[in-house]
Order: C-alpha cells, then sequence, then structure tokens
C-alpha cells in the first residue's frame, strides 16, 4: 500500500475538497487490525477508519465514513447511496465488539479458575532424608497424600531449627491425617545431613521424621513466590497442598517470625473436613468436633443462633 504523506485531501461524495491533517484522519496503530471492507468499485478496496472531526459533522447530515482504499487516499463514503456496504461494515463492526467482548470474558474466567485452582508448581530435587541423599518430586503425591510444604531461610540459624523440630515431633499426627511433610531451604544436601548429624543442643537438628529439600538453585523458592532476591534465600513460606495438588492454604512469614505447628494442624484440619463436607464451611478458629457452617442466608442463623 502506498505511504500517506503528511497531509491529504478528505473528498467527500458531493465533490467537494477539504484539506485534512494527518492526525486528524490517520487511524492510530491500534485500529490496524480492522477487517478489509468490500468497496463499490472493484478496483479498491477499503479500511474503517477513525472518523475525524470533519465526517463527525458530516455524519449528523448523512451517513459517512472516512476510509482508505488501496491507493492511499482518504475518501468520505455516503453510505445511504451503499446500503450493502453501510450492513457489511455494521456487521463486521459488530463481530469485532463481540469477539473483544469474548475474549475479555475467557481471560477473565481464566484468572479467576487459577484463583480458585491454583495449582502447585511441579518440581524434582535433591533431599536428606534419614541421614541419606534422596530425590523427592512433589507430583508423586498426587492422588495420594496432602503436603506440608515449608521454606525456611538457612541452616545453623536461630528460629529455624525451633520450626523444623517442632514440625517433626508432630509428624505422628499429620501422618494419621495422610499427609507429608517436607522442608525447603537454599542450602546444599552437605549443609543438611551436616545440620541433621548435629545434636538439637548444640543447635542442630538431630534425626528428622520427613525430608529436607536442597533448593540450592533457587528455582523452587522461586516458582512459589518466596525468594528474597537481593538476599538469595526464601521467606518463611508455608503451603497446604491436597490431594490433587491444588494450594488451598498459604502463609509467608517475615525471617524473624516463626510458624505455628498448631494452627497449621487446624488448618489442615479443617481443610480436609470441607473437602468431605462440601455443603459445610468453618468459621473462625474452627476445630474437629465443633459446629460448622451452612453457607447460606438461611440456614447459617442455625449456627449463629447457637453461638
Amino acid at each position: 500500500m502506498a505511504s500517506v504523506a503528511s497531509s491529504t485531501t478528505l473528498i467527500s461524495s458531493s465533490a467537494s475538497v477539504l484539506p485534512a491533517t494527518k492526525s486528524s484522519l490517520l487511524p492510530s496503530p491500534s485500529l490496524s487490525f480492522l477487517p478489509t471492507l468490500s468497496s463499490p468499485s472493484p478496483s479498491a478496496s477499503l479500511r474503517l477508519a477513525r472518523p475525524s472531526p470533519l465526517t463527525s459533522i458530516r455524519s449528523s447530515s448523512r451517513r459517512s465514513f472516512a476510509v482508505k482504499a488501496q491507493t492511499g487516499c482518504w475518501v468520505c463514503v455516503d453510505l445511504t447511496k451503499s446500503p450493502e456496504l453501510y450492513q457489511n461494515l455494521v456487521h463486521r463492526v459488530v463481530r469485532m465488539i463481540f469477539h473483544w467482548l469474548e475474549t475479555r470474558r475467557l481471560i477473565l474466567r481464566q484468572r479467576l479458575g487459577s484463583i480458585r485452582r491454583n495449582k502447585a508448581p511441579d518440581f524434582e530435587a535433591e533431599a536428606v532424608f534419614d541421614q541419606e541423599f534422596i530425590k523427592v518430586k512433589l507430583s508423586e503425591y498426587i492422588g495420594k497424600k496432602y503436603v506440608i510444604l515449608f521454606f525456611y531461610p538457612l541452616d545453623f540459624t536461630f528460629v529455624c531449627p525451633t520450626e523444623i523440630t517442632a514440625f517433626s515431633d508432630r509428624y505422628a499426627e499429620f501422618e494419621k491425617l495422610n499427609t507429608e511433610v517436607l522442608g525447603v531451604s537454599v542450602d546444599s544436601v552437605f549443609s543438611h545431613l551436616a545440620w541433621v548429624q548435629t545434636d538439637r543442643k548444640s543447635g542442630g537438628l538431630g534425626d528428622l521424621n520427613y525430608p529436607l529439600i536442597s533448593d540450592v538453585t533457587k528455582s523452587i523458592s522461586k516458582s512459589f513466590g518466596v525468594l528474597i532476591h537481593d538476599q538469595g534465600i526464601a521467606l518463611r513460606g508455608l503451603f497446604i497442598i491436597d490431594k490433587e495438588g491444588v494450594i488451598q492454604h498459604s502463609t509467608i512469614n517475615n525471617l524473624g517470625i516463626g510458624r505455628s505447628v498448631d494452627e497449621t494442624m487446624r488448618t489442615l484440619q479443617a481443610l480436609q473436613y470441607i473437602q468431605e463436607n462440601p455443603d459445610e464451611v468453618c468459621p473462625a478458629g474452627w476445630k474437629p468436633g465443633e459446629k460448622s457452617m451452612k453457607p447460606d442466608p438461611k440456614l447459617s442463623k442455625e449456627y449463629f443462633s447457637a453461638i
């Protein structure tokens, strides 16, 4: 298509010639996707353009649009004399609007779906368990077990051993709930092994009941959004992942704040309860054996009247 000069001419169907600047007539790049229209003349194809102030004035007296022919000229077409062109143009515009709305709907639906069903990023990494090096792959637990995946900053630190040993001491309770516990840090498996082989009274861990995963590449911490990039270590992130591999709960503490095993256990129990009873929800502080709630404006009154 021929290039258009900085100044062009608007020609109406009544043959009057009006000067117009490029800025008032040329469509913005965002309009370049508009479909080509069939012109009344077989020698040229037309494109719908952004109406200029001049065409807006003329539109008050008749249906006219600025269109661009293959010759590079801008022409004002009187659509009252070409009903087929007008009908074709309207249909194309309506289809474009419908397509845009449908695209936006699909994008929003996808985003909402990703929030409701946030799949845990899969990974495979080396770990230390029972003073041996093993491989751990997160997706191997899908369909089998719930997973408590928690990140901590570094080995041989201060808050970290209190959390790691607390989860280990309560491991049998998690096991009864068909749940695996996995700890992750950016340290190597050799650092993990040395820490496990250090006595608790000396700031070590002693033997643990679950694996400690090595994330030396920092890829796992990054994929779960807990990596502090300028320090190269992870925040205290904790994720409860169900048997479908979906993250159902997450918390992230800053470096100096330890986590509660009791609250992790309570949240896990509440999650399992509502998955087994999908027509119920768990109110604040709910624990097994306590009254749950129906998520309904009328039925929920039964719970509120009892408290």
